[in-house]
């Protein structure tokens, strides 16, 4: 049974032995924003499915809503500010982009809380949280080395932000591990959700040379892309393996539904404070899909040997000795890297072309 089903069952009974649910009580309202429609497969598809775990944990003493498809920037400052006045609680804002309006709003409602996912700028009614995709992306790296013929695999990059950085780094070094003639081929498309653009990238990567895609965008374009040409991918944000029955070789899933009713459980309960939440595959926050038969064997339980020692804290997936770009060293030999330099990445390591956007 999944992590989200029991905290979902638990965290209900919890509610109502405490009387959460009594008659009398206001409904907590929580308001959503998503950079990209709910129906994207990807991204904002799995934020919406940890909405839906919230209503059905705490059913009639909770109501949200959600607005989608909202741009980065001073739109979303506005829906911002009209959620704020109708009555939200609680607000999850996310998407990168939104750092900014999220701290600019939450200064004009100061009885309001806000939650802030991937950044990291914090207030006394904004927290912070995000995932460490960079667990996932390692295994992705791991068995994209293996299983690549051409030595090539194409990355859709979306916007140049430490977190899509960090996850190019994380594949590539992994990759590299297994495969000392692994080639990374990157397009930055400065978008999170545009399938034309997506697909358009997808392609020029296969045209290079690219037999196996990985993205850091949220539509399923690029696997259907390598689906139609008979390559292989992986999934981004959510299990689209309807996308690419062939082409998938596993996704990187975010299950973001225990966050989300826990956050809005401490709000019922009035034990709701700012704080920063950096959960991966350990807790659950970040999941990966079942690999496919496609893979061999060998590869699939040294994945699984991976993904198991990520868990259990018995390895790390920046360990040293990791140089960066340029030869300098950044990490040496069983040097780890820490959370704020992670935080902060804006560097490719060693054996990565190209130069980082600025």
């Amino acid at each position: 049974m999944k992590l989200k089903s029991l905290l979902t069952g638990a965290v209900a009974a919890m509610a109502l032995a405490t009387g959460a649910f009594a008659d009398g009580h206001a409904k907590t309202k929580a308001g959503f924003i998503y950079v990209g429609p709910v129906g994207d497969f990807g991204w904002s598809y799995e934020h919406n499915e940890g909405r839906l775990a919230v209503e059905e944990a705490f059913g009639d003493a909770v109501e949200t809503t959600f607005v989608e498809s909202v741009p980065e920037g001073a739109d979303a400052e506005r829906v911002l500010t009209q959620m704020a006045l109708s009555g939200h609680d609680i607000i999850f804002t996310t998407s990168f982009g939104y750092m900014d309006p999220t701290l600019n709003v939450a200064a004009k409602f100061p009885d309001v809380k806000f939650e802030h996912a991937t950044g990291f700028k914090r207030a006394d009614n904004v927290s912070t949280y995000s995932a460490r995709f960079y667990e996932g992306r390692a295994i992705l790296g791991h068995i994209a080395g293996k299983m690549t013929e051409t030595n090539t695999v194409g990355y859709i990059a979306s916007f140049p932000i430490p977190e899509v950085i960090r996850g190019i780094n994380s594949a590539y070094l992994h990759a590299k591990k297994v495969n000392p003639d692994v080639e990374f081929k990157i397009v930055w498309v400065y978008t999170w959700f545009d399938p034309a653009k997506e697909a358009d990238a997808a392609a020029a990567l296969i045209e290079q040379g690219a037999d196996v895609l990985m993205q850091h965008t949220d539509s399923t374009a690029p696997m259907t892309k390598a689906e139609e040409a008979g390559i292989m991918a992986f999934g981004q944000a959510s299990d689209m393996i309807n996308f690419g029955p062939t082409a998938q070789l596993t996704a990187i899933i975010d299950d973001w539904a225990p966050y989300y009713i826990a956050r809005v459980k401490a709000v019922m309960d009035g034990t709701w404070e700012s704080t920063d939440t950096w959960d991966g595959i350990a807790p659950g926050m970040v999941e990966m899909a079942p690999i496919s038969d496609r893979v061999p064997a060998d590869v699939r339980a040294e994945a699984e040997a991976l993904e198991a020692a990520i868990a259990a804290g018995e390895y790390f997936p920046f360990t040293g000795p990791i140089n960066k770009q340029d030869g300098s060293v950044w990490l040496a030999e069983g040097e780890t890297a820490d959370d704020g330099t992670l935080a902060g990445m804006n560097f490719y390591i060693e054996g990565i072309t190209g130069d980082v956007p600025n």
